[in-house]
């Protein structure tokens, strides 16, 4: 039940997102309705509210007592990786129609030592798949990911998968729900093993993203290290002034 509720408010939020993106809904004007939006998609209040919440939290959207919901979305120049949501690379680079590919360079089966149980977060002895790949952006390899699964979460992950979208995979083969991403942003001078990877143009510094990732169930299933090319990359965020 929760993941068909989570699946219908994540449709309708991409389909605001979309209009508002769009201009249907333009910039200072109101949305229609909660009214008419639930008798629109056929929902529940509850269902809109959490959609709406959603484009709130992420700077689309601003509840105004006594009036409504108003549009506060402004297009902007965006780059392929922005922080700020939880995106897949397949994601970013359908909404920047960017011709892109990814190569896996290792795809290993390991054990956390105390060493890198300390790095990770995850706990000594857990076995885990350390996924590292390499992607490609109109023909320039311009992001390092190196990832390290809890292989009792995602089984049946390959390298095959691993060359697409894990997290597909997780979602709609495996049903887990990806719910919270705890990152760091470094920039940090690049290594011998950038500059064998990626195309770096001349570029000294990389952005650096590493993270933790769990479900919905609390459990950290993922940690990862993410070097992005300057060029490539963007820090956005939304911040909300408790009153």
């Amino acid at each position: 039940m929760e993941i068909c509720m989570k699946a219908i408010y994540d449709e309708i939020y991409r389909n605001l997102l979309g209009k508002i993106e769009r201009g249907e809904y333009p910039y200072q004007t109101y949305i229609p309705s909660e009214a008419n939006l639930i008798k629109e998609y056929s929902c529940s209040h509850n269902t809109l509210r959490k959609a709406i919440a959603l484009l709130t939290q992420q700077g689309a959207l601003q509840p105004v007592h006594g009036k409504g919901v108003r549009v506060i979305y402004q297009k902007r120049p965006r780059a392929l990786f922005e922080l700020g949501g939880i995106e897949t690379f397949q994601e970013a680079s359908k909404r920047n129609q960017l011709d892109t590919e990814t190569r896996v360079l290792k795809f290993e089966r390991i054990v956390a030592d105390k060493d890198l149980a300390r790095y990770t977060g995850f706990d000594e002895g857990d076995e885990l798949l350390y996924v590292v790949r390499v992607r490609v952006v109109g023909g320039k390899a311009s992001i390092l990911d190196c990832n390290y699964f809890r292989a009792s979460l995602v089984p049946g992950l390959t390298p095959d998968i691993a060359q697409f979208s894990i997290y597909d995979y997780i979602e709609k083969t495996l049903n887990m729900q990806i719910a919270t991403s705890k990152r760091t942003v470094t920039v940090e001078r690049v290594t011998r093993e950038d500059q064998d990877y990626l195309d770096l143009d001349g570029a000294d510094y990389l952005a650096v993203v590493t993270g933790q990732t769990f479900n919905f169930q609390g459990e950290m299933f993922e940690f990862t290290q993410s070097k992005h090319r300057p060029d490539y990359f963007s820090f956005f965020t939304v911040a909300r002034r408790e009153i």
